[in-house]
């Protein structure tokens, strides 16, 4: 579905991506695990055209899509959640969620509305709520919900659950586990948790100082107990 080619993405004279190379296979959640500064938002900020890169390819089922402007990436499937649960804190959840579907045609506004408050019972609960009011787990859920919105084929995903309760967490990422094998959703998903990444992916991809280090199958990667030790800290 989304494959990446010797990435190279630098601010000045620092090199984020160093020649970058995984696939993020349909139907599937792809984690890319790493320390602080191993480069994994720069990846998704450089796959959903926030960042240009210096050198390599992104493609979305065969076609170049390095050179898109951001703006053109939701109307081609893709939805990039960043890290930091930004919501517009004014506008009601029920606002906040429409916008998520301005550019993406695809069922009716009502239908995707009605779809995610299925997915996030807690939305629909507090619908009219200004999401200024909202916990830290339900501003996630409403930024994942927003992003749904669009009928995203792929979905990035940054940190999800960074500051969040661990009961939280595990609600979240069973549903992106659900989404996966219900609608085919292709996920890639950025973590520091690695437990937590691992328990759901299918495969992992490993970054160190912006460059790959490993890509194994999740259970295969959680069970190499000196890779982990040196990348991942667990």
């Amino acid at each position: 579905m989304l494959a990446v080619h010797d990435l190279t993405t630098t601010y000045g004279a620092v090199t984020a991506l160093d020649g970058v190379s995984l696939e993020a296979p349909a139907g599937q959640v792809t984690a890319v695990l790493g320390a602080n500064g191993a480069g994994k938002t720069t990846l998704l900020r450089t796959v959903s055209g926030l960042v240009r890169a210096q050198r390599g390819a992104v493609s979305l089922e065969g076609t170049d899509i390095t050179r898109l402007p951001a703006e053109r990436m939701t109307g081609l499937g893709i939805a990039h959640v960043p890290e930091g649960r930004g919501v517009i804190a004014e506008l009601t959840v029920a606002e906040n969620l429409r916008l998520g579907g301005l550019h993406r045609r695809q069922g009716s506004e009502p239908e995707r509305l009605e779809r995610v408050y299925e997915l996030f019972p807690v939305l629909g609960d507090r619908s009219n709520a200004l999401a200024h009011v909202l916990s830290g787990g339900e501003r996630q859920m409403l930024v994942i919900g927003r992003a749904l919105m669009a009928r995203p084929r792929v979905l990035l995903l940054d940190e999800p659950s960074l500051g969040l309760a661990p009961r939280v967490v595990a609600q979240i990422f069973a549903l992106l586990r659900t989404l996966v094998e219900r609608d085919g959703l292709t996920v890639l998903l950025v973590e520091q948790n690695a437990t937590s990444a691992l328990s759901i992916a299918d495969r992992g991809v490993v970054l160190g100082l912006g460059r790959v280090v490993a890509t194994e199958p999740a259970e295969r990667l959680a069970a190499d107990e000196k890779l982990r030790h040196a990348y991942l800290g667990f």
